[in-house]
């Protein structure tokens, strides 16, 4: 996941440089007033997000499938868990069964 995350910043920070250029040397529009700085940003952000939507697409298959995994395998481990306390209330039951039989 944290290459995931870092692949996807690179391609963001090659954005904002590229918008940066494209700004400052007047072909891309500037924002009004002082909102340049913020302009530039949500445009490398817009530029980015589809970039990486196709180009990490293996990379993000590959983060959700180690997601995937963690999960299943905390959810087993909960079910091992559950199943060992239903086996010592099913004991503690059962005992509980047999001791008040064998006192009547």
């Amino acid at each position: 996941m944290l290459r995931y995350t870092l692949m996807r910043l690179g391609i963001f920070v090659g954005c904002l440089v590229v918008v940066w250029g494209l700004v400052y040397s007047g072909i891309a529009p500037r924002g009004l007033g002082d909102s340049n700085g913020m302009w530039i940003i949500l445009l490398a952000l817009v530029i980015s997000a589809p970039i990486s939507f196709v180009v990490l697409r293996k990379e993000r298959d590959r983060a959700s499938e180690r997601i995937v995994q963690k999960v299943d395998r905390v959810k087993a481990n909960l079910e091992a868990n559950r199943s060992q306390e239903d086996d010592v209330v099913d004991e503690v039951a059962r005992a509980q069964g047999q001791a008040s039989s064998q006192a009547s």
